[in-house]
């Protein structure tokens, strides 16, 4: 019965590819009827008309058609020979190295994007795929820890892009505007350069035919046919991560195309490798096609509506969201047992020891630190000159950390996931996207307005991965890709408008590095008063705290109201989550670390694992802001960033243990 249905689905295929050539021939069409023609009455108009048109639109549609085919055959590629749905350049962080490559070549100096820049991304990306598969390989390659892993690595990458973006203004919006994928076009360069590599991966993927065809198969079939299996995944991988460090190093990041490609050949019946091969690549050929032309058309005047990389990238969200029923883990990802954690005989003790050590850390930070002449402890006159610039922004890191150590204390309670937090379930680029729709309707709002806009953010973002991840039972691998697939949408929107070079883009950058340079009154006592209100109700609901981990069914039983009591805390969580991004940025993963250490430091009851998690998480970030402000003495790196270089770390680690 299933060998009759596929070809059936099959032969709609040559008619949705119709349709796509169709709309794709109209939609260039109207491009062509509409685009803004120099004035009549300018000298050699005519002249000036032609030149935009043969070496401004046509090279550009050219690229953007050999582009969309390199990016759909890649994720073909990637997709079947890690047998992963979801897998591509953006999901593995092979577009996050790749372009952290090359914002590091460009940082360093501007000559050294001479130099062949296929290579300096090529070697980006295949870095981060390395690690990617290296963090998930004990798990089989499970379609959820690769990407999970991706997630990881892309952060990562991201934060040490930014990081490096800041440190050379002079660049910053140039290298953000390439980054979010920009298809202008002066000339047929762009065009002769990517075709041959084009050609060249189509080629190799059409020999690859056979070994594909047998990868389809499990690990040990495919050694008893003959095949060497790691040579061969390592050479497609390898291929793969090629053609998309080659579109990269063209254009820019081209956000999700290599996942929507194939997917979208498959709903249309394609099945076997062979045409997959085919199908993918004149799939996304057209897509990209498409996405360019709206961007132009939807433009004003000589400009674009958004950088097509960054359009592209609002598909990767949804199409995520939409292909998880189809992505299935190898082995399910869950807490470690409780009796396998150490649990401390004096909680109240310990909690004393602890906040004892945060009060000295606090003197630490505000008193110890390099100068022109060396390190000092500063008192009297000193002390008195410095505590204006060092005591808000100490408050500031330290209550924006214990917000997102709360914050994640309840996420995990909630949905019972040892690794949910608003890094890492997308909570955070929520509030990302709030902020952004508030920058576009109100242009340079007051903090008041941005705080509100990004706690509704935040709540929209985390309601949605709630009612997601509730279709499959709380599943924490379910709820862990939608988390990724919410964060990935969100971002997409911030991408957008960073992408597009004025002021606002620059809030978004100084939002995103997380600095706390400019703290003054206002944002410490931001900190402060919203750390007091939003965690004061939360000792009185320990009970759902305790029976939510538990599951639905067992609350309702016990006459726990579930829906109201998970909408209360989602509320809590999002206003935490806002207010602290708003403080610190989207990337510090305090929301992640800091419940883990409590519950390794032996604190396994609600209020005394949420006591701990406050301090840790108030540590952990007035710890990140005091090193980095001495790291590189006498420059500075945004808190927000050094936190994930941090954390970073630490998520890998845990990874790879559980």
């Amino acid at each position: 019965m299933v060998s009759r249905a596929r070809p059936a689905r099959s032969q709609g295929t040559p008619v949705i590819g119709m349709m796509l050539v169709g709309t794709c021939i109209t939609v260039f069409t109207l491009l062509i009827a509409t685009r803004p023609l120099v004035p009549s009455d300018a000298a050699d108009a005519a002249l000036l008309n032609r030149m935009l048109l043969w070496n401004g639109i046509l090279p550009r549609a050219a690229l953007a058609l050999i582009a969309g085919a390199a990016l759909g055959l890649s994720g073909a590629l990637l997709q079947r020979v890690l047998r992963n749905p979801i897998a591509d350049a953006s999901t593995l962080g092979i577009a996050a190295g790749a372009e952290l490559a090359m914002t590091a070549a460009m940082s360093v100096s501007p000559l050294l994007i001479g130099l062949p820049r296929e290579m300096i991304a090529f070697g980006g990306g295949i870095t981060a795929v390395a690690l990617v598969l290296a963090l998930s390989w004990r798990r089989g390659l499970d379609p959820v820890t690769v990407a999970l892993s991706g997630m990881i690595v892309s952060l990562i990458a991201s934060a040490l892009s930014v990081t490096l973006v800041l440190s050379r203004g002079e660049y910053a919006m140039s290298i953000y505007i390439w980054g979010a994928g920009s298809l202008s076009q002066q000339d047929w360069n762009g065009v002769l350069s990517l075709g041959p590599r084009l050609i060249l991966g189509l080629a190799a993927a059409l020999l690859l035919v056979r070994p594909l065809r047998i990868l389809a198969l499990d690990d040990s079939g495919a050694r008893s046919l003959g095949l060497a299996l790691h040579s061969t995944r390592l050479a497609i991988v390898a291929l793969a991560v090629w053609l998309a460090a080659s579109v990269t190093s063209e254009v820019g990041v081209i956000g999700f195309l290599g996942l929507a490609a194939p997917a979208i050949a498959r709903l249309a019946g394609t099945r076997s490798s062979g045409r997959l091969m085919v199908a993918a690549p004149l799939t996304g050929a057209g897509l990209l096609f498409l996405t360019d032309c709206l961007t132009q058309i939807l433009g004003p005047g000589f400009t674009d509506l958004a950088p097509t990389g960054a359009g592209t990238a609002l598909l990767g969200g949804p199409l995520l969201l939409f292909l998880l029923p189809r992505v299935h883990a190898v082995s399910a990802i869950a807490a470690r047992p409780a009796g396998a954690l150490n649990r401390l005989a004096t909680p109240i003790q310990a909690l004393a020891l602890l906040f004892t050590a945060l009060v000295l850390l606090f003197a630490v930070v505000l008193t110890f630190g390099p100068a022109d002449n060396g390190w000092h402890v500063a008192t009297g006159a000193l002390f008195a000159d410095l505590l204006p610039f060092r005591l808000p922004r100490t408050s500031v890191a330290a209550g924006a950390g214990a917000m997102l150590a709360a914050a994640g204390f309840i996420m995990q309670r909630m949905t019972g996931n040892p690794i949910a937090s608003p890094e890492v379930l997308g909570v955070s680029g929520g509030s990302g996207a709030g902020l952004t729709i508030a920058l576009f309707l109100f242009g340079f709002p007051s903090p008041v307005t941005m705080l509100l806009s990004m706690a509704l953010g935040a709540l929209a973002a985390f309601l949605a991965m709630i009612a997601i991840s509730a279709r499959a039972g709380f599943s924490p691998d379910r709820m862990l890709l939608a988390g990724v697939g919410v964060g990935a949408f969100a971002m997409a929107i911030v991408t957008m408008v960073l992408a597009q070079g004025d002021m606002r883009g620059y809030i978004l950058l100084t939002w995103l590095s997380g600095s706390t340079n400019r703290a003054g009154a206002f944002e410490a006592w931001t900190a402060i008063l919203s750390l007091a209100a939003l965690t004061a109700p939360l000792p009185f609901l320990s009970r759902w705290l305790t029976i939510l981990p538990l599951g639905a069914g067992l609350g309702r039983a016990v006459g726990l109201p579930v829906g109201a009591s998970r909408l209360v805390l989602a509320i809590l969580a999002a206003l935490m989550t806002a207010i602290a991004s708003f403080l610190v940025g989207p990337l510090s993963l305090t929301g992640l670390i800091a419940p883990h250490l409590a519950r390794l430091a032996g604190f396994r009851a609600p209020g005394h694992q949420l006591a701990a998690s406050l301090i840790f998480g108030a540590g952990v970030l007035m710890a990140a802001d005091w090193l980095s402000r001495v790291v590189i003495y006498p420059y500075q790196v945004p808190v927000g960033l050094f936190a994930a270089l941090i954390g970073g770390p630490y998520l890998v680690w845990l990874l790879s243990r559980k």
